[in-house]
């Protein structure tokens, strides 16, 4: 026996329902003809009568009230399930994953999603912190952030700040007793402040342009981390050099409680971008955290 199409069941179940091929035709949006034609047709599966037609009905026979009654719950299971992922697409509901450093989500992130989260109460946010190069199909992120020359040419990426400076900072008391430092690469005499790649386990080069000179400069100190955060804190208490994004440090320049070395040597690169796979298909609460994001960036 062939296995029923479901548009077939679906038919049968609309005429039941309405005990008439004219309604039922009118509710799914086809013609009397194609109706009973796929009536028919599954008859011809199952090699049994499933409905009696008069001129002023329809019913089920035995063997089709028997089919319904097991196929009709189903059938509108699946009708439900269908109905929600769509309005997934319509309604900012569900939850969104992404990606991004540390600072990117404290700097850019939180700062503009919290309207959202306000405005939108069934809109849920995973917002995790990584400074690796993040495959967000593969680990099922919406959402990544990163500088833009670190973005996969195969995303669509949406600007959402201006460029960033990337900055070397110290407390002042370190610099007066430490080794000169007038070259990048005099850094290997330092004590640096490392910052941690999960993914590959090296710690991250720093990157120096002057003109059209481009160091990299693998440097050496007493700590590690994975948070830039913490990379401040341990340059203000005079643990060392920092390599940290410039507005980071700024206010403690200022202030007097840092201060920038190798300034001449800071690199800029293109501003954070937030990418995702595809404009296909994308829920509304992908598009309304895209927006929010992208409100207010220099481009």
């Amino acid at each position: 026996m062939e296995i029923p199409d479901l548009n077939e069941l679906i038919a049968l179940l609309t005429v039941a329902q309405e005990r008439s091929f004219t309604r039922a035709a009118r509710r799914l949006g086809v013609s009397q003809s194609s109706l009973s034609r796929s009536v028919a047709a599954l008859e011809r599966r199952l090699g049994s009568l499933l409905l009696v037609r008069t001129t002023r009905s329809v019913s089920t026979t035995e063997a089709g009230q028997q089919l319904l009654n097991g196929v009709a719950p189903k059938l509108e299971e699946i009708d439900a399930e269908l109905r929600a992922i769509a309005e997934l697409r319509e309604r900012a509901v569900g939850t969104v994953r992404i990606t991004a450093t540390d600072y990117a989500a404290n700097q850019y992130i939180w700062p503009k999603l919290q309207g959202v989260l306000r405005e939108n109460p069934d809109l849920r946010i995973e917002l995790i912190n990584d400074y690796g190069f993040t495959d967000i199909v593969a680990d099922r992120f919406d959402i990544g952030v990163r500088l833009g020359d670190q973005v996969e040419k195969d995303m669509i990426a949406v600007r959402i700040a201006p460029d960033e400076t990337l900055a070397i900072v110290c407390s002042p008391d370190y610099l007066a007793k430490a080794p000169p430092l007038a070259h990048p690469r005099q850094l290997t005499a330092h004590n640096c402040i490392n910052l941690r790649l999960p993914r590959t386990e090296t710690d991250l080069p720093w990157e120096f342009h002057k003109g059209n000179k481009h160091i990299e400069v693998k440097v050496r100190g007493q700590l590690v981390f994975n948070n830039s955060y913490q990379m401040l804190d341990a340059a203000l208490r005079g643990f060392g050099l920092a390599y940290i994004p410039r507005a980071l440090a700024e206010n403690h320049v200022r202030e007097g409680r840092l201060q920038w070395a190798l300034e001449d040597w800071f690199p800029t690169f293109t501003g954070h971008h937030a990418y995702y796979a595809t404009r296909r298909q994308s829920a509304r609460s992908v598009r309304l955290v895209i927006a929010a994001l992208r409100d207010g960036s220099a481009e």
